[in-house]
């Protein structure tokens, strides 16, 4: 979820179940600096998953979507430690994450990029992740989950194979010839 919502810590550790929306139209209710609510789409593969952990039983009293063992928030320290358990395992079928430092600050990084890989433009990926701005133009402020649901729709899945582009034979004869 922190991957693909580029959710931050704070709003990670404050996270309720109620502030899923799993139904048509799945998004999370993301409350981030300043008490600034936010709307962020959510995956086909990402509702998935969540639908998955809400199946397990409900940790302590305050109703939030991620606890430690013992039912309570998590620290910051707790979720890096999850993060670097995982990253460490998946270093081996990918190496180099052995000598990179993965955080969750990273996935928020990641998310963006992938955005930008996508096409989307900066300003949108600003308005996504509410970057931090002392005059957010009124672009930021007008932003709406259809827009960027949409955003989410040219994003492509993790794991997934890129495709290049093969011209035809015809396309290839008339550039040479420019």
């Amino acid at each position: 979820m922190a991957l693909q919502t580029g959710i931050r810590l704070s709003e990670m550790i404050a996270l309720k179940r109620d502030d899923l929306i799993l139904r048509t139209g799945a998004h999370v209710r993301l409350f981030g600096k300043g008490r600034k609510e936010r709307c962020t789409p959510l995956a086909k593969r990402t509702v998935a998953v969540l639908r998955e952990w809400l199946k397990e039983p409900v940790r302590g009293t305050e109703g939030l979507l991620f606890t430690n063992s013992r039912g309570s928030r998590l620290s910051p320290d707790g979720i890096q430690y999850i993060v670097t358990k995982y990253a460490l395992a998946a270093s081996v079928t990918c190496p180099s994450l052995a000598s990179k430092r993965v955080s969750p600050h990273v996935f928020r990084h990641t998310a963006a990029m992938e955005l930008l890989l996508a096409g989307l433009d900066r300003t949108v990926i600003a308005m996504w992740l509410v970057m931090g701005q002392s005059n957010p133009p009124q672009i930021y402020l007008d932003a709406n989950l259809a827009m960027k649901e949409q955003a989410l729709a040219k994003v492509q899945p993790l794991g997934a194979r890129l495709r290049r582009d093969k011209p035809d034979d015809a396309l290839l004869s008339f550039l040479k010839d420019l």
